[in-house]
């Protein structure tokens, strides 16, 4: 979702901020300042009249799936999951629709946003045990009709080596269509290059089958960093609820290790397992599942390119640290293939 009436995310203009604090009943606002840690949507921290809040303005997901996916943190708070229930509108709403932007706010939340190699290995564990608990409480939010039955099976598409190819072709006439000759130009187009010749060189290596390993269930769809509050050792915020769905439980899982512990280019494979056994302790899952899940999220990250299409077909610059993060990792990760996934099966 787009919205063309906000040109600079980092700005909310005078007359949406006060049909907000309308709308929440904040009262008058003393300050109010961007928070520049978020990738999608953008947050700001409020001070104002009632207290202090974060406002959170979300520019991916429609009005109605988010009020939905919030609806359940209630829930989750009551099951003993570290999350702030959002603040309702005076009409009972959780979402505000503000000229053609999508808000919603939240108790502020102190706590620091901590990198996975900066996290002890019993707080890697603590992690993985505290998703596992999530998605206990999400299964418990769906039994009380407050999401959608689970289905019976799920699949999830796998990018043939083809399609690969051919959406890195694009992008590398994109580049030089619409570079302008910079740095993250020529980095750009040497990654494209060398991807193709992975995904030829690995091709037989890619997921075989479109029915994923192990359980499913309704998972939060975005546990990261930058997504998750910690004060005093602890855990004490999972933040950003816009993205719940239901997946299988090691995708999440698989994605959760690489994004918290796939730092500077490298897995943290010690963490890695320690996560794992973490939520293994909660919520039990094969090996198989495990590595079923790795080898897909790997070869999803072989094939997609989006940080590039948002560069070029968006003209968005966001995602450019991210993009070349990832890339490094990749190649790290594609020479050690089994050594990532024993380490997920040794968990």
């Amino acid at each position: 979702m787009t919205d063309s009436t906000v040109t600079d995310r980092t700005e909310i203009p005078i007359s949406v901020l006060a049909e907000l604090t309308s709308a929440f009943g904040l009262g008058e606002v003393q300050e109010k300042r961007y928070l520049a840690d978020g990738l999608m949507n953008a947050n700001w921290k409020v001070d104002a009249l009632a207290g202090v809040f974060a406002l959170k303005r979300v520019t991916d997901v429609s009005l109605d799936r988010l009020a939905r996916n919030l609806g359940v943190l209630a829930s989750l708070a009551a099951d003993g999951v570290p999350v702030s229930p959002p603040v309702p509108t005076g009409s009972g709403s959780l979402v505000a629709e503000v000229d053609g932007g999508v808000w919603c706010l939240f108790p502020w939340a102190a706590g620091t946003h901590l990198r996975g190699i900066d996290l002890s290995l019993s707080q890697a564990t603590s992690l993985g045990a505290r998703l596992g608990h999530l998605h206990e409480g999400l299964g418990r939010a769906c039994d009380r009709d407050l999401l959608p039955v689970v289905p019976e099976t799920v699949t999830a598409d796998v990018t043939t080596p083809e399609r690969g190819v051919e959406k890195s072709e694009r992008l590398s006439g994109a580049v030089r269509d619409k570079g302008i000759g910079s740095t993250f130009d020529s980095a750009a187009s040497l990654a494209l290059e060398q991807r193709r010749v992975l995904i030829g060189r690995h091709a037989d290596d890619r997921p075989q089958g479109e029915t994923p390993a192990g359980r499913h269930g309704w998972t939060h769809g975005d546990v990261q960093y930058r997504n998750l509050l910690w004060a005093g050792g602890d855990l004490v915020a999972i933040l950003d609820w816009d993205r719940v769905g239901v997946r299988p439980y090691a995708e999440e899982v698989v994605r959760t290790a690489q994004v918290q512990f796939g730092v500077d280019g490298v897995f943290d494979l010690g963490r890695v397992s320690a996560f794992v056994r973490g939520y293994g302790s909660v919520v039990p899952l094969e090996a198989s599942a495990l590595v079923d899940g790795a080898r897909r999220l790997w070869w999803k990250r072989m094939t997609d390119f989006w940080q590039l299409e948002f560069h070029y077909d968006r003209g968005d610059s966001s995602f450019d640290d991210l993009f070349t993060a990832d890339e490094v990792l990749l190649h790290w990760w594609t020479e050690r293939l089994d050594q990532v996934e024993d380490a997920l099966a040794a968990g």
